[in-house]
């Protein structure tokens, strides 16, 4: 088949490419500029997401767009209305994209959204379903949210196959952001103060990713549906830190400080947001994937960390 992937560029779209050409698909790859070298997929530069974009070469004789790009998560945010662009971006071109899909007769639509929109944390042992009500507390959930909801009413209108995957936190060679902090203590023998945290989280592994992905493409099954996707191991975040220092061949550095006391001294130097993350839990449940899609991941939590920890330098 043929398949457009926006953000081609990016972390998973690499590896999205990658692993689509290896399996003799033709991939036409959307960018943002020009790249000097664009591996795996023939390259069309788009120009950013917020403005007017002629779609029509990169979607031709497409069967399948996975729409990856987005404007993320931002920690410290600089812009004037963060709320607009997030819309602009993430909501507003995802519908646009769909109906110039559409108009080029693309047969499935596949939308990387995010866990966030159902909300920020999760009891142990009561994760998300698919089935929950969403719960997005920031403008990059909410406009998540909703691009997932007009996407699943104009491709019902226009008879585009839709598919969402609401994924956790990925990992993988190139992270960036808090995993990468997180891995670069690891690494040098940081002593962390996390030994007393006791929660779980779900994370998806680059290579899981992008294997539920491929799985998508095809499956006749997943057609019209919402899906979560991780590792289906999910760690406590000391764990998480024995499980790194493993992989990288490092002692784990870990020492007890209560986490009422960690959440204080975040608020005092203004990091309770990084905090909350690490003290607290978010859990999905893939049970609907296993399930309907008979997909399990095939790269364990420790394997995957060992590929993460050999292909980036920290």
């Amino acid at each position: 088949m043929k398949v457009l992937v926006t953000g081609a560029s990016g972390f998973v779209g690499t590896a999205l490419c990658a692993e689509l050409c290896r399996g003799g698909h033709a991939v036409n790859g959307a960018f943002r500029l020009p790249m000097t070298q664009a591996l795996y997929c023939a390259p069309f530069v788009v120009g950013s997401l917020e403005g007017e974009i002629d779609w029509s070469a990169a979607l031709a004789e497409v069967d399948v767009v996975v729409h990856l790009a987005a404007r993320v998560h931002v920690m410290q945010e600089t812009i004037a209305n963060p709320v607009a662009m997030f819309d602009s971006v993430n909501n507003v071109a995802t519908r646009k994209l769909l109906q110039a899909a559409a108009r080029m007769g693309v047969k499935r639509f596949i939308f990387l959204s995010t866990i966030k929109v159902n909300g920020e944390s999760t009891a142990i042992g009561s994760p998300f379903l698919e089935s929950g009500t969403p719960a997005p507390q920031d403008a990059y959930a909410w406009s998540k949210y909703h691009a997932e909801e007009g996407l699943k009413e104009l491709a019902t209108e226009y008879g585009v196959e839709w598919l969402i995957i609401r994924s956790p936190l990925v990992y993988g060679p190139s992270a960036k952001a808090n995993f990468a902090a997180l891995m670069r203590a690891v690494r040098r023998g940081v002593p962390l103060p996390l030994a007393c945290i006791q929660n779980k989280r779900s994370l998806v592994s680059i290579d899981n990713l992008v294997d539920f992905i491929l799985t998508c493409t095809t499956h006749p099954a997943a057609a019209n549906q919402t899906f979560f996707v991780s590792d289906g191991d999910d760690l406590s975040t000391p764990d998480l830190v024995r499980a790194m220092a493993l992989a990288a061949g490092t002692p784990a550095r870990l020492f007890p400080v209560p986490v009422a006391l960690l959440k204080v001294l975040a608020s005092a130097v203004g990091e309770q947001a990084a905090v909350e993350r690490l003290c607290g839990s978010l859990q999905v449940d893939i049970g609907k994937a296993r399930n309907i899609l008979q997909w399990s991941p095939s790269v364990a939590v420790h394997t995957a960390l060992r590929r993460t920890f050999a292909g980036t330098q920290v």
